[in-house]
Parts: structure tokens; C-alpha cells; sequence
């Protein structure tokens, strides 16, 4: 176990810092929760500084003392950055690569150019996947929302038909799959096996993609039939480029992170020995740090030199892949110092007293959670790390594949019904040009069937492994 881990696990088990019942305990939850909802939908208060007030409003309304409570979150937030920050910017930098080079349209290309009218929508949700992995979500829309408009007026394809199925893919991986911030911050409030929950995480987007993609997508052109948005289909900006990276290499780069920390999940099942030489090899290059670090740096190459970037272009790909995550890293590192805030004054306990006496599966209990904190601040990410460290102890005495499916309850959970108060429908909504109706029924649905899905396979495979 890491020392981050032993001193996460001690916070965990300390003294709480208040002696509040669970009464006042219950009603300093809802206190804490309403703040962060009520700053960030009616005071449109950025999502760092609502979760701030929001974890000092909470200790307030446990009657913990105020440096105890200050002390509580800067710890929380300093052990998730810790945890999570430097994946995070690896991750942003190797999604800029993709994009910039060219890598992401080669992926693109290669598999429309295969693609018939009946194939479509697969190849879309294929393409949203590939390239979702590594991209933040409002980054992957921005990416591939022009490619769906411009494949839907060159093809003649009904927009929904193919628009759904990347979408679908796109939110999948948002929710279920490290390294994006939320599972990942999930995997670090729970301390639950990266590699495991990705296999598993991977297992569960798989079928779930399927339905809320293709198959929803056929309903989804039948409800709303719309042409792609005229001005809203941009010229590409890789075809400015000489040369890109092949698709083989590119998709390769891409799956490098994945394959390394996945062969050091199957490697720990398999050989389970510390001691053993090729586990100690595989704990190291499959650890998150240096999976993610591995494909950078080859990024750089196979990505950026393929594409004729000079060091210098290469440096400045690095810069601009940094500035926007900012905001992302200071939200996640908030949301763990919420987290630490309501374990600290002891509101972990009291969640797994209540879960003993209502016989409830701690599964469904963590979904549950992310889906009311999702309805009411309208952020996943947010929505992830709360219910996370609510939920925290429950993952004590689970073994390591349920405490892994626990994190992705909690991420399903936060993908729920998206509405009026996340970005992400509005940015739907602009790009493909519906109205608030039309985004409801078709984005909205979407959202609710991959977080109900997701759910019910997590608690199909919780009797199962």
C-alpha cells in the first residue's frame, strides 16, 4: 500500500471532529450538499469555490470546529490533487497530442472510409470510444461533434442516427473509464485497484455503449429529425498538415496506458506474489503514473514527430494541454477536500450504520447518491467525487473487484439525466441545433439509459464476481 494510501486510511479511521449525532450529522450533509447546488445553479458560483464554501458550511452545520474543519479540507484536497493531479495533466497532454497531430482524424477516417449507411452508427460509437479514452468530454464534443456533422451532410445520414452513438461513447468513458478525472478521483477516495476497475469499468461501458448508442439511436432519429446546423460544420484543421500518424500507430499509442495498467491487474491475479520478479516489473510500468507518463513520451514520438512537429511545437503542444485543466484540477482537489470534510466529521460512519440497518446493497446505495447529487449541481465530476467519499467506508470490507465495482456505481450514478444545469446540454443542444425539447429526448434519455444500464450490469456482475 502506498503512503498516500496508509494516510488516507488513517484519516478514514480517526477520531471523528465532532461529537454531533446522526441527526445533526444527516441535516449538515443536506446543508453542505444544498450550498455547492444552490451557489452553483442560482449564484452561478464556479464549482471550486462552491465546493469550498460548501465543505466549510458543512462543518459548520456538524458543529466541528472551524480550524478542524479548515484543516480537514486542505488535507482532502491536497492528498486528491496528490493522487490524482499529475494523471490528470498526463492524460490532457496526451489528448492534445491526439488532436493536434492529426491522430484523432486519422482514426476517423480510417474506420468511415470502411463504414456503409447499417455500419454508421457502430463506427461512430467505435470512433467516440477510441478517442474518448485519453480526452476530457467537453473536449472529445468539441472534437468530434464537427466530424458527425460533416459525416451526416456529405453521407446523407439522419444527425441523430450517428450523432447518438458518439455521444454515448464519449459519455461512457467519461463516467466509467480511467483516466478521466471522475473514476479517477473516485478510485482514489475509495482506494480501490486502478487496474481492476478498468478492466471492469471497460467490461460494463462495452454493452452498455451498445444500447444507449446504436440501438437507442434508432428511436432517437425517429423522435427528432434534424439536418446538421449549416454554419456549425467547420473546415478540419489537420488537413493543414503535411503528414499524420498512421492509424495502426496512432490507435496503438492511444491503448498503450491501457494495456500496461491492465497487465498489471492480470498479472496480480494470475502470479499474486509481491515477491515475484515479473510482478514487481509489471507494478511498476503498469502503476498510473508511469503507464500514462510511457504513453506521452511515445506520444511524442509517434504522434508528434510523425506528424512533423520540431521540438519546439512539441513544447507548446505540452503548454496549451496544461492552462485549460486547471479549472479541472482545482474542482477535483475541492471535491476531495469535501470528501475529507465528511469523513472527518464522521458522516462515513454514520452512512455505513444506516446501509447495516436498512440491508441496503452499498452498490445501489452509491448509485443512488451520485444520481441525487447529479440531478442537483448538473456535474458529473462533481457528483463523482461527492458520493465517492460519502460512500468511502463502505469499501472497507469489500474485496478488491467490488471495491471497484463501488467506483463505478458512483460513476454511473453521476451520469444520470442530464439537464438544464449541466454544460454538457447545452453544448449538445447548440451543436446540433435542437431546441430544450428535443436535447430532453434525445442527449437527456441517453444520459439516463447508460446510467441505468451501467447500474444494473455493476449489481448483475456484484452476484456474479
Amino acid at each position: 500500500m502506498s503512503s498516500l494510501s496508509v494516510e488516507m486510511l488513517a484519516a478514514d479511521t480517526a477520531e471523528p471532529i465532532t461529537s454531533a449525532g446522526h441527526a445533526q450529522l444527516g441535516i449538515a450533509v443536506l446543508v453542505g450538499i444544498a450550498v455547492i447546488v444552490l451557489l452553483i445553479t442560482k449564484f452561478k458560483l464556479h464549482a471550486f469555490l462552491s465546493l469550498t464554501i460548501g465543505s466549510l458550511a458543512l462543518g459548520a452545520a456538524a458543529a466541528a470546529p472551524l480550524d478542524k474543519a479548515i484543516a480537514s479540507f486542505t488535507a482532502g484536497l491536497g492528498s486528491t490533487v496528490g493522487g490524482v493531479g499529475v494523471l490528470i495533466a498526463l492524460g490532457a497532454i496526451l489528448g492534445k497530442l491526439l488532436a493536434d497531430s492529426g491522430g484523432a482524424d486519422q482514426i476517423v477516417d480510417t474506420i468511415l472510409a470502411k463504414a456503409n449507411q447499417r455500419t454508421m452508427p457502430w463506427a461512430m460509437a467505435l470512433i467516440a470510444g477510441i478517442i474518448g479514452l485519453p480526452l476530457f468530454f467537453e473536449v472529445g464534443i468539441v472534437l468530434l461533434i464537427p466530424v458527425v456533422l460533416l459525416v451526416a451532410k456529405r453521407g446523407n445520414y439522419s444527425l441523430m442516427r450517428i450523432g447518438i452513438p458518439a455521444l454515448a461513447g464519449l459519455s461512457v468513458m467519461h463516467g466509467l473509464v480511467p483516466p478521466h478525472p471522475g473514476p479517477l478521483a473516485a478510485i482514489d477516495a475509495i482506494d480501490a485497484n486502478l487496474g481492476v476497475t478498468l478492466a471492469l469499468g471497460v467490461l460494463v461501458a462495452l454493452p452498455t455503449a451498445i444500447i444507449a448508442g446504436p440501438v437507442f439511436a434508432r428511436y432517437a432519429a425517429r423522435w427528432v429529425d434534424i439536418a446538421p446546423p449549416e454554419g456549425l460544420i467547420p473546415q478540419r484543421p489537420s488537413e493543414e498538415l503535411e503528414r499524420r500518424p498512421s492509424f495502426a500507430v496512432t490507435v496503438g499509442t492511444v491503448l498503450l496506458p491501457v494495456v500496461l495498467m491492465l497487465s498489471k491487474a492480470l498479472v496480480e491475479i494470475v502470479v499474486d506474489d509481491p515477491e515475484n520478479h515479473v510482478q514487481r516489473v509489471t507494478d511498476v510500468v503498469g502503476s498510473p503514473l508511469i503507464a500514462l507518463l510511457a504513453a506521452v513520451l511515445v506520444a511524442m514520438f509517434t504522434l508528434g514527430r510523425a506528424a512533423g512537429f520540431a521540438r519546439e511545437r512539441l513544447s507548446t503542444i505540452v503548454d496549451k494541454s496544461l492552462i485549460p485543466i486547471a479549472g479541472i484540477l482545482l474542482i477535483v482537489g475541492a471535491g476531495g477536500g469535501f470528501k475529507q470534510t465528511l469523513i472527518d466529521i464522521g458522516v462515513g460512519q454514520m452512512i455505513l450504520d444506516f446501509s447495516n440497518d436498512w440491508n441496503v446493497s452499498p452498490l445501489l446505495l452509491a448509485w443512488l447518491i451520485a444520481v441525487g447529487i447529479r440531478l442537483a449541481t448538473g456535474s458529473a465530476t462533481v457528483a463523482t467525487i461527492s458520493a465517492a467519499g460519502l460512500v468511502a467506508p463502505l469499501a472497507a470490507d469489500m474485496s478488491t473487484t467490488h471495491q471497484a465495482l463501488l467506483v463505478l456505481a458512483v460513476g454511473a450514478g453521476s451520469l444520470f439525466f442530464s439537464h438544464v444545469n449541466d454544460a454538457g446540454f447545452w453544448m449538445v443542444k447548440e451543436y446540433f441545433g435542437m431546441n430544450v425539447g428535443q436535447t430532453i429526448k434525445t442527449w437527456s434519455l441517453m444520459e439516463t439509459i447508460i446510467s441505468v444500464v451501467a447500474g444494473g450490469l455493476i449489481l448483475l456482475l456484484s452476484l456474479i464476481i
